[in-house]
């Protein structure tokens, strides 16, 4: 239940119980109160009944001796009282005068001669005044009778007192059950995601899981399990960059270091006042080769910098399909010609593609620079652009058809595959690790180690793929996906 629900919820019953639990004891009280009240009412009227013959006698409405009233003593008690009055108010007795002291004092008689007849109940007391006539029926006095309701007093006391304990328990009960609801509802899951807030940013971690209700605490610790795993994936990938860029130092310092070497060999040679002209200028080439060498190492290094960069937008335009790729695939011929390589190029592509022509330029020629430099002399190099509709070329190997022809699902392929020796299994996966090279190649400066991962990198940028496959002793495929836009 939302938050916000709970608490309105919770606020309407705070102040309806109370109520609801007052009315009920108001009923209950009223509900005692009305039979107390008819067993009073014909108690008191069975009393006046009793005492109305004694009463109405016309002499006891005279100034005279108290010894006249005793009798009348002897019919009360500390629950009844019994005055009379005579006609013009004096008052000629009353039970609770101490005997044999008789006080005579007047009372208003307006006052006095209000309410006759009529049965009075207040909150301790029941009363009722009854005026006496004589023979003339000339009213000379009249008597009041007080019946005390005792019983009913300490019955309301006592279920006033009950009453009172009962909201008092009440209260403390439904106080009770308020703070152990909001202690759960909201102190507890706000606690609990402060501990683990804190542990975080310490980088503890808590063996106690949150809980993720379905209320607004809930979708806090939701969004802030999410963060976690935001800032841990951000985490692995700082370190992951660091530790990768630790390797590129140590990977390009190892590089540098043997044309370098060479470099300060042959200058020292060519100190050398001895040597021929041929000489010389075979040194002087070596060290143009080696220069041009440490130059490509450093133009790949800012190049795979620059992309991995958030900043650096591809600048994608329209670009029609079958002239694109006819231009992007020339210029290998010669190379391979040089190489003793047979190149075979093919193209089924789409009317148009959005894509950066110069990063695409960029990418073929780096796959191109490292199928041509692992291809033996008399062997063959194919490049082709085959879009979704069309099949395989027939030159693809075998063994990669099943995995290619899931991989190109939607798209068009770039392939370039080369007869050679092959990638081992092992140094498939890290194939695309920037300056990662087989044994064989590391030192002979025939590469920076830095041309798949620009590839790798220049297609996810497209959103596309780049895959690779090989076979010992046999040859490898490459193969880069490219969405198909309408």
């Amino acid at each position: 239940m939302k938050i916000k629900n709970w608490l309105m919820i919770s606020y309407l019953l705070v102040m309806v119980l109370p109520i609801a639990a007052i009315y009920l004891l108001y009923i209950n009280l009223s509900a005692y109160d009305q039979d107390q009240d008819l067993m009073e009412y014909l108690t008191f009227q069975n009393v006046v009944t009793n005492l109305e013959s004694e009463l109405k006698e016309e002499a006891l409405y005279k100034i005279q001796s108290d010894e006249n009233y005793q009798h009348l003593r002897s019919l009360a008690d500390d629950n009844l009282k019994i005055d009379l009055f005579r006609y013009d108010g004096v008052q000629l007795f009353s039970t609770m005068n101490t005997p044999g002291n008789p006080q005579l004092f007047q009372v208003n008689q307006e006052k006095l001669f209000q309410n006759l007849n009529e049965y009075q109940k207040k909150t301790r007391t029941y009363s009722v005044k009854k005026p006496v006539f004589d023979d003339t029926n000339r009213v000379i006095g009249l008597y009041e009778i007080t019946l005390g309701r005792k019983a009913w007093v300490e019955t309301s006391n006592q279920r006033t007192t009950i009453m009172f304990i009962l909201l008092g328990i009440f209260f403390i009960a439904l106080y009770s059950v308020v703070m152990l609801s909001i202690n759960r509802k909201l102190n507890r899951p706000l606690y609990q995601l402060q501990e683990h807030m804190k542990a975080f940013a310490a980088g503890k971690k808590l063996n106690q899981e949150l809980v993720q209700s379905k209320d607004e605490i809930g979708v806090v610790i939701t969004h802030f399990e999410q963060m976690k795993a935001q800032i841990a994936d951000t985490r692995d990938a700082l370190a992951k960059q660091q530790h990768e860029k630790e390797y590129m130092v140590a990977s390009l310092s190892h590089d540098l270091k043997t044309p370098l070497t060479v470099i300060r060999t042959y200058t020292e040679a060519l100190e050398n006042h001895h040597l021929s002209k041929e000489e010389k200028e075979d040194y002087q080439m070596i060290l143009y080769e080696k220069l041009e060498h440490m130059k490509q190492m450093i133009d790949d290094l800012s190049i795979f910098t620059s992309l991995q960069s958030t900043d650096n937008m591809l600048h994608i335009v329209q670009v029609n399909g079958e002239e694109f790729f006819e231009m992007l695939f020339s210029g290998y011929e010669e190379p391979c010609f040089k190489k003793d390589i047979e190149l075979n190029t093919e193209l089924h592509v789409r009317n148009s593609y959005m894509l950066d022509p110069k990063q695409m330029i960029r990418l073929v020629d780096n796959l191109m620079d490292n199928s041509i430099r692992y291809t033996p002399k008399h062997r063959r190099v194919w490049l082709a652009a085959i879009s979704s509709r069309k099949p395989l070329p027939n030159w693809v190997f075998p063994e990669f058809k099943d995995d290619l022809n899931l991989f190109r699902e939607g798209g068009t392929v770039m392939l370039i595959q080369n007869e050679g020796k092959g990638i081992k299994h092992s140094q498939l996966e890290k194939i695309f690790q920037p300056f990662y090279q087989d044994d064989a190649s590391r030192g002979k400066g025939a590469t920076s180690g830095l041309g798949l991962s620009i590839a790798k990198i220049i297609m996810e940028k497209h959103d596309g793929e780049i895959k690779i496959w090989s076979t010992e002793n046999k040859g490898t495929l490459i193969a880069c996906w490219i969405k198909e836009r309408g």
